[in-house]
């Protein structure tokens, strides 16, 4: 059995299937398409809806999935428990990481946000499978945050590298702006309207891991 560990070492493209972008009938189209064209891990995200619409979606997407890659649930420690999620992600502001594994166990993925250098250590500290740091550009997910100093972004990412700890940068990531992150390095990313909104998926996620691809491994 491959551990999580190694599972998520070779995840470089996170979608956030957002629900208060696309209605969950789309977010079902849009996880078959991009999950066929190269998408590593999915997380459905819904601050508003109910935990039954949730769980609907979440067992639908993970009897599609059948376990090609990891489903993530935002937030719901319940939702992600019922439906049998890959695991959980988590603000700072939702349950402790510890309490949030007591429940969903040690196999669980565990994620959480991170905004500083100071989140980042602490959510080290608390064995977080993973982080999502940002908000690296203006996002209209949070559009009370300030876009980050991009100085800062690559502290943290070289950080999480010496600890061999998957650093996904996100927040307003484009096609357009995305070299100026794997410029610095970065290669790993997460999105949510690049893909859900495109008119291509396919085309859209393609393009996306290309321009993730370090300079001498594109093709000529």
């Amino acid at each position: 059995m491959v551990s999580k560990k190694e599972l998520l070492s070779g995840c470089k493209l996170y979608l956030i299937l957002d629900a208060g972008v696309c209605p969950y009938d789309r977010l079902l189209e849009v996880l078959k398409e991009a999950a066929l064209s190269g998408v590593d891990i999915v997380q459905l995200r819904d601050k508003v809806g109910s935990a039954k619409d949730m769980l609907d979606f979440s067992r639908k997407a993970i009897t599609w999935l059948r376990g090609r890659i990891p489903f993530i649930v935002n937030d719901r420690i319940d939702v992600a428990k019922i439906s049998g999620a890959s695991g959980v992600h988590l603000g700072q502001d939702d349950l402790p990481l510890g309490e949030a594994r007591k429940i969903l166990g040690p196999q669980a993925i565990i994620g959480t946000s991170c905004q500083n250098l100071v989140h980042l250590r602490q959510a080290f500290d608390d064995r977080a499978d993973y982080v999502g740091f940002g908000s690296v550009y203006k996002t209209q997910t949070k559009p009370e945050r300030a876009p980050m100093d991009l100085d800062m972004l690559v502290k943290a990412a070289h950080y999480a590298d010496v600890k061999e700890f998957p650093l996904f940068a996100i927040g307003g990531i484009t096609r357009d702006n995305l070299e100026q992150v794997t410029i610095k390095g970065i290669r790993r990313i997460a999105v949510c309207r690049e893909i859900l909104l495109a008119k291509d998926v396919p085309y859209s996620v393609g393009e996306i891991r290309r321009l993730l691809k370090p300079k001498g491994m594109m093709r000529e």
